[in-house]
């Protein structure tokens, strides 16, 4: 028997006998815990769709491997969009629909710590996706996030070239409330303090590309537009904003802009040479990676052999974690990456907007 579903079966039979068969019957519906040894409610709650990996990648890939693993699991799905109060009643929601694991990708770190205890207290293991979450949490997946943002700061300084002694910078990061994106941030600042001159640093609330572009305007507004060299994007959306906004005040070369995510406006992008680079994190792997470790704690079986490292917070020491490696992706690098493992196809890059510039880049004919 499963040690959380053995929690539970604990908790039920402490009941006052009407309340523990109701509680039983509450488990019953169909793909419960109920319903065979191996069928059970695997829950997933992602913590926004602005980057459209979320729904369009990780989400189905994760049930599908979920599925393959155990066929008679179902998976309860919700997206927070953003919104810390949405997650939490999320949580709860979860917690009242008997799923046995919680897969998490927090809105924010802190702040859903109380609902991380509750799934824990109702014997519910919490997996940490993408980001980590404080509160008693039972393992983790994600990429190396310190690894992205250095990964993003050599690529602009390989792109600056000789310019990068005198040259500067404007640094556009995604909003510092969890500990991935303030890896981002720090693996970045790593690799530019001291190469070349950061002229003006934002942090961005909700990845929001419009607060981009606006932070982007008063950049070039302060520093002008001359004396941008390059700029330092946390993620692909962030790089949309920066990039119209330099194309809306007539920038023209653009300055090379970084990204992450591979995203398929982003790639094209590339292809067109308006964005420098992107970094691609294999969503597969990390998806079939946080499915196996799901299905795993769900049947109440240890997954030491499932991760490679440990990983601590605040509040919770030797995590078992699964840490991915990032992938950076220029236009050289499409076929290689991103067309190689089925992200996309060359059709959906190349399509007629773009048939120009993907012949001269060598992706057509």
């Amino acid at each position: 028997m499963s040690v959380y579903r053995g929690r539970r079966a604990l908790a039920t039979a402490a009941l006052p006998p009407t309340v523990a068969v109701a509680v039983a019957l509450a488990g019953c519906g169909s793909g419960g815990s109920a319903s065979g040894e191996d069928g059970f409610r695997v829950g997933l709650l992602l913590s926004q769709n602005v980057q459209t990996r979320w729904e369009s990648f990780d989400k189905p890939l994760i049930e599908k491997k979920v599925t393959e693993l155990c066929a008679d699991c179902t998976l309860e799905y919700a997206n927070a969009e953003g919104d810390v109060a949405t997650q939490q009643q999320q949580v709860e929601a979860m917690i009242n629909r008997d799923v046995e694991v919680l897969l998490l990708s927090a809105v924010n770190f802190r702040s859903l710590r109380h609902s991380v205890e509750r799934a824990h207290d109702a014997g519910i293991p919490v997996i940490a996706y993408d980001g980590l979450v404080e509160g008693p949490i039972s393992a983790h997946v994600s990429f190396d996030n310190e690894r992205v943002g250095r990964l993003q700061g050599e690529a602009l300084l390989r792109a600056l070239g000789d310019r990068a002694a005198d040259g500067q910078v404007v640094m556009m990061n995604g909003p510092q409330t969890s500990p991935t994106n303030i890896a981002f941030k720090k693996g970045a600042l790593s690799v530019l303090q001291g190469k070349v001159t950061i002229g003006k640093s934002y942090d961005t609330p909700g990845w929001s590309q419009e607060t981009a572009h606006t932070n982007m305007d008063n950049a070039l507004a302060s520093l002008g537009a001359d004396s941008i060299d390059g700029v330092y994007a946390a993620n692909d959306g962030l790089a949309a904003g920066v990039i119209s906004a330099l194309k809306y005040a007539g920038i023209d070369p653009l300055p090379p802009v970084t990204g992450q995510d591979a995203d398929l406006a982003a790639v094209q992008r590339l292809v067109l040479g308006e964005q420098y680079m992107s970094v691609y994190k294999p969503f597969k792997a990390e998806a079939d990676a946080a499915a196996r470790m799901a299905v795993a704690l769900g049947r109440g079986e240890d997954i030491t052999d499932l991760t490679d490292t440990t990983v601590d917070t605040a509040t919770t020491k030797n995590v078992p974690a699964v840490r991915l490696d990032p992938v950076p992706v220029t236009v050289d690098d499409i076929r290689s990456t991103v067309v190689k493992d089925g992200v996309y196809t060359l059709q959906q890059i190349c399509t007629p907007k773009f048939a120009a510039a993907c012949q001269k880049a060598g992706l057509t004919g």
